[in-house]
């Protein structure tokens, strides 16, 4: 390909004529990686599907329809060798692929466009997008949007880091009134255009430290959801988070806030009891915060960035008051799985870092018995230490039952702390916290760490911990609704 029609591919358009007869290496076999491959084909590209492994298992990541590979992609399986890059009129790399890869260096070297999926699909789409990210949070709150859009009659597709690849929805985005996308900062670092209409930063707390080299790096990843908007797009920032609330510089557009602790304006925020927009001049009272059905102050926060972005889009205060008062929440996260002999057991399996956890443990004031650990991420687990200690209005915990390869830095961290047990496998975590647990406490898995040590991925292990829980002898009543505890 000639250096004009390589930069044909830099641009941002939504011509997907412009891959028919490229040569394009999708590197990672997973639920993106495949994703991308798939529409690249459809485009007419030939397509060729790299992966590290020998033998990707695709059977275990979703619906099999999906996942495999279609007739006529290649596939390069069991390593990246130099020569195929170099072939390439263009590199596509799934989230879960480091960019510091020196094989990308060839291939930035050679300037051929390398992007994420994301990137490719924000090129195709058509639709505006909303997109989320933030450390905790992104997934319920992506979600809420999506369905308090639904509310207000709006045709939206939810998609993204959620678990449906935003490629693999571009049909029917081109019909939607919106995109509604969750993006993590894997994603974004793989991005060169994208440029959402609404970005929503949630909070940042230290998160995948195998990755990056420290916090600053991490931060910057996630301040990429801003770099390209212009003075017509929004930026929704959580007042109450130091972090986020740092990025405020780095917003070229307009800045909403949102906030539990103050009036913020313009923004939403809580008020006398209430959830309170005040956007465009304009003050609403939404709904009352009691009558949100996740429960929680990280919920709130979640409803409260929720309402913002979705009243940016056009939703109406009443519509989002009647998607707050139904919305019951997300497998997985601060899932309520049953209530046994008085014992609430509650699958948090989505807490898979130290700021997830200490915001799933301020919700509880009686003692809670946790379970944590897998494979570690580079947390700081001596930053739990307050949320697991006792003080008005919060439990704290009890006793800590560990597993996983990250067992012994976490009981090294939090051991002196807080009683202690060490088990091997996640059935004798549950039978030791079944036998230990008094009537009203809580049984909470929240790992702080990966599952990729004992598991397929987070939903693998929160289903795990579902089954065992319901496996347990004694009278089950029924869970609430809604993860109410």
């Amino acid at each position: 390909m000639t250096g004009a029609s390589l930069s044909s591919l830099s641009a941002l358009s939504a011509d997907g004529s412009l891959w028919k007869g490229r040569t394009v290496v999708v590197v990672g076999a997973a639920r993106s990686g495949l994703a991308a491959a798939r529409r690249l084909a459809s485009l007419g590209a030939r397509v060729i599907l790299n992966d590290s492994r020998d033998h990707p298992d695709l059977a275990d990541l979703a619906a099999p329809a999906a996942l495999t590979v279609p007739e006529g992609i290649e596939t390069v399986f069991g390593g990246h060798p130099e020569a195929l890059f170099d072939s390439a009129d263009a590199v596509v790399v799934s989230p879960g692929v480091p960019l510091a890869l020196p094989v990308f260096d060839r291939v930035r070297a050679r300037g051929v466009p390398l992007m994420g999926e994301l990137e490719l699909a924000a090129r195709l789409v058509r639709a505006p997008i909303l997109a989320v990210t933030g450390t905790n949070g992104k997934s319920t709150t992506t979600s809420l949007v999506g369905e308090i859009l639904k509310e207000a009659g709006m045709n939206v597709v939810v998609a993204g880091n959620i678990g449906n690849a935003l490629c693999g929805e571009i049909e029917r985005a081109s019909e939607a009134r919106y995109a509604v996308v969750e993006v993590s900062s894997f994603q974004l670092e793989g991005t060169l255009t994208f440029r959402p209409a609404v970005a929503c930063l949630l909070n940042v707390t230290p998160d995948h430290l195998d990755r990056y080299p420290d916090f600053a790096s991490y931060v910057d990843a996630k301040a990429l959801i801003f770099r390209n908007q212009g003075p017509e797009d929004t930026a929704v920032l959580n007042a109450d988070d130091p972090v986020a609330a740092g990025l405020a510089p780095r917003v070229p557009g307009r800045l909403v806030w949102f906030s539990r602790k103050e009036r913020k304006e313009p923004g939403v925020f809580v008020e006398d009891g209430w959830i309170v927009a005040s956007l465009g001049g304009k003050i609403s009272r939404v709904v009352e915060t009691g009558a949100v059905r996740i429960r929680g102050a990280h919920n709130l926060e979640n409803a409260l960035a929720a309402s913002a972005v979705s009243l940016l889009a056009g939703a109406e205060p009443p519509a989002v008051a009647r998607a707050l008062q139904r919305f019951a929440g997300l497998p997985h996260r601060m899932e309520t799985v049953a209530v046994r002999r008085g014992v609430t057991y509650i699958n948090d399996s989505k807490g898979t870092n130290v700021g997830a956890v200490a915001r799933s443990l301020e919700g509880f004031d009686r003692p809670v018995i946790l379970i944590a650990g897998g494979l570690d991420k580079g947390g700081d687990f001596a930053s739990l230490r307050p949320a697991l200690s006792p003080r008005p209005g919060v439990g704290g915990v009890r006793l800590l039952v560990l597993l996983g390869k990250a067992a012994s830095k976490i009981e090294e961290a939090l051991g002196d702390l807080v009683e202690t047990v060490t088990v091997r496998s996640l059935e004798e975590a549950v039978q030791t916290a079944a036998a230990r647990a008094h009537e009203g406490e809580t049984v909470l898995l929240s790992p702080a760490c990966a599952s990729f040590d004992m598991f397929r991925d987070f939903e693998h292990r929160g289903e795990r911990f579902a089954a065992l829980v319901r496996a347990l002898s004694g009278g089950a009543e029924r869970a609430p609704r809604g993860g109410e505890r």
